[in-house]
């Protein structure tokens, strides 16, 4: 009799949905996948946390009725970066209101969700960003690392980095200057962990009577973004916002968009308008491949030799 029920029991155990399975990274690479990515190029309006929430979720509604799988959204979308009023407003993530926000909108949508948010964490505040699944669940969570010097007074440093691995493949995290760091040592790390894509929510601005004729903006990020997704095959994308700094030492500045996205082998694909109104969604056509190497094998392969 005890051994009629171990039978029934093992066989039982390998019925079609009698166990979870766990999504390998194996699973995830068997099929690279092809998927429309939404770039998220929004209006965010200093210190306005419910009306900036409100028009994020009416983007990412719009995203997932055109069929993107994943909506990439700005920098400190919920007060506008460097807005002093994160310091009192603020949530934990996940928990906040803002994080909630999301994390339902991506549930309502079927959709991920890639975004920058102010994190209250005890009395510390972080310039943080997410990656949500359609599930509404956080994937993974990081703190600016390379946060530029003024606004160290405001936010608190970050301390590490990571990918995640999901059906859209490899994704590394970022955030604005973090593409900077020396030697873009901090986009190297992502892709030396394994990123296919690296995403990176973002706020770029200018000064009072910037002249885009003369000077066209987005040099800085192309130095950035080009020589990575060259160097190791992979895919960089990231998103600005749009509309008035009113806080901190760039008040009076504009944030002018011009995200902009590279595919593998250093190729620019798509710059969004460049101007304080350029509020828009352009959509990106990603075509996953497999990775070209790994380890110590990166060198032979960026030095021709494999």
């Amino acid at each position: 009799m005890r051994n009629l029920l171990f039978i029934i029991l093992f066989l039982v155990s390998l019925a079609p949905g009698a166990r979870k399975k766990e999504k390998s990274m194996d699973t995830f690479k068997a099929v690279p996948p092809s998927y429309k990515l939404a770039m998220v190029q929004m209006e965010v309006k200093g210190g306005d946390q419910a009306g900036n929430l409100a028009r994020a979720e009416d983007r990412i509604r719009e995203a997932s009725v055109h069929g993107a799988r994943i909506a990439l959204l700005p920098e400190a979308l919920d007060f506008g970066w460097c807005h002093s009023s994160a310091r009192e407003k603020a949530g934990p993530i996940p928990g906040g209101v803002s994080y909630e926000a999301l994390s339902k909108a991506a549930r309502e949508n079927t959709i991920y969700i890639c975004a920058g948010l102010a994190e209250k964490d005890g009395d510390r505040l972080y310039n943080s960003a997410v990656i949500i699944d359609p599930d509404g669940e956080l994937l993974i969570k990081h703190r600016k690392l390379n946060e530029l010097d003024f606004a160290h007074d405001l936010y608190d440093q970050g301390d590490r980095l990571n990918v995640v691995h999901t059906d859209l493949g490899t994704m590394g995290l970022l955030i604005c200057a973090d593409a900077n760091a020396d030697g873009q040592a901090l986009s190297k790390s992502l892709c030396y962990m394994g990123a296919d894509i690296i995403l990176s929510p973002c706020a770029w601005a200018v000064p009072p009577g910037y002249d885009n004729k003369a000077e066209p903006y987005g040099d800085t990020w192309r130095n950035a973004y080009g020589p990575i997704s060259k160097m190791f095959d992979v895919w960089f994308v990231g998103v600005s916002n749009v509309g008035k700094v009113d806080d901190g030492k760039w008040s009076g500045w504009d944030c002018i968009g011009c995200s902009l996205a590279y595919a593998p082998g250093g190729k620019e694909v798509l710059q969004a308008p460049y101007g304080l109104h350029a509020d828009t969604i352009i959509y990106l056509d990603v075509q996953l491949h497999d990775r070209p190497a790994r380890g110590t094998d990166w060198p032979g392969y960026m030095h021709g030799n494999k």
